[in-house]
């Protein structure tokens, strides 16, 4: 199976799927991520704080594929927000993961509190140019957080890795992050807490197309242009989420999900969840 390809704005690619691993740990971690691996996934998303980096770089050592052929990505939590913190917090996620570099870094959280985000942006601009990151980002950034460090670096994040799902969409900040040539990343992309699966509008969609709705979302993930990064611990759930790109859906079906709109979900508004 060939995944397309998304181009960063810094010239570096990821593909249009990738494979979480939140609150994937021990053992399962190992075994989840290596299947994930064997069953397609290039790019695979874990972060300092999901506790998982030594076991999803057990899972890259003992896979078959190649190192270069991956897209690995991983979290600055906010204890180590701050320029010498931020390379403090890189260099333990890089002992953990056991790699010379890691293909894609993000800030987990803004901290707007703390007010050191622009810090940290700072130490991994010098971090990408000692070449042991490759794309630079964010997660959970809002538009004025975003404007923030742009203006006061001029290095625009490549990826924006956000809540988003049917119920909540993302309009507004999909079309900041298009003006500015952001790519959109989807954090819990299958609102497994709403039980989307259920849903009316996404079932006519999934059963048009002859596919799960699980498989319907994703695809809806892929046609707003958003990257999905589902988790899933089983090998078949995995080659499901996966085989999204052998049907497209209409212009309609893309606006009936859409529609669903409610709003976030967990309650992670950036401007005040704090993660340390």
């Amino acid at each position: 199976m060939t995944i397309p390809l998304r181009t960063l704005n810094d010239g570096n690619t990821l593909p249009a799927i990738g494979f979480g691993t939140y609150r994937l740990r021990g053992e399962e971690a190992i075994t989840a991520t290596g299947s994930a691996i064997e069953n397609g996934y290039r790019l695979i998303d874990t972060a300092l704080n999901y506790g998982n980096e030594k076991e999803v770089g057990e899972a890259i050592r003992r896979s078959s594929v190649p190192r270069e052929e991956l897209f690995v990505t991983t979290k600055l939590p906010g204890r180590f927000h701050g320029l010498n913190e931020t390379f403090e917090g890189f260099r333990e996620s890089l002992e953990h993961l056991g790699l010379d570099y890691v293909d894609l870094f993000l800030i987990h959280w803004p901290l707007p509190r703390v007010d050191k985000y622009v810090d940290s942006w700072r130490a991994m601009i010098r971090l990408r140019e000692e070449g042991v990151i490759r794309s630079i980002g964010v997660s959970n950034f809002t538009p004025a957080h975003l404007e923030r460090v742009i203006a006061e670096t001029d290095v625009v994040p490549a990826v924006n890795q956000v809540e988003l799902h049917p119920y909540f969409p993302q309009g507004e900040l999909r079309r900041f992050h298009a003006e500015h040539g952001i790519q959109t990343e989807s954090w819990t992309p299958l609102a497994r807490k709403k039980s989307p699966f259920t849903n009316e509008k996404i079932r006519e969609v999934a059963d048009a197309h002859g596919v799960t709705p699980a498989q319907a979302i994703l695809r809806w993930h892929v046609q707003l242009g958003t990257i999905p990064i589902p988790k899933a611990s089983t090998a078949e759930r995995q080659r499901e989420n996966i085989d999204i790109f052998g049907f497209e859906l209409t212009d309609e079906q893309v606006e009936s999900i859409s529609s669903l709109e409610e709003g976030r979900l967990w309650g992670g508004d950036p401007d005040t969840n704090e993660e340390f």
